[in-house]
């Protein structure tokens, strides 16, 4: 059976560049490479005010979503960096939501 992908690829209009933290270490004992993708997403902004105990503080944030599986090399995503309209912002979550049989439907970032 096939599976509606949940973000259709029309709705992705928005250009952006990811680098993707591998977890574990290679043979020799260093940290692995980054895995790179650039492409489109639907990209959404949120801000929201945190207080504290001296000022205020503007949080903003943003989630990307992809139709499919943008890293099936990464079992996960957990960290890394995003460059979304010319600005730098790390990646706080990843999610890859699956259909019933175990594919990927769509990828969820998560940046701050």
């Amino acid at each position: 059976m096939k599976y509606p992908c949940l973000v259709p690829k029309r709705l992705c209009k928005t250009d952006i560049e990811l680098a993707f933290d591998q977890e574990g270490i290679s043979e020799y004992g260093e940290p692995l490479g980054q895995i790179t993708y650039s492409g489109k997403c639907n990209y959404q902004d949120k801000a929201k005010t945190i207080l504290t105990t001296e000022k205020k503080l503007v949080e903003i944030t943003g989630s990307a979503l992809f139709p499919g599986d943008i890293c099936p090399s990464l079992p996960v995503i957990s960290a890394g960096e995003a460059i979304v309209f010319g600005t730098k912002r790390c990646i706080l979550q990843g999610t890859k939501a699956r259909n019933p049989d175990g594919t990927v439907n769509y990828t969820e970032v998560l940046l701050v």
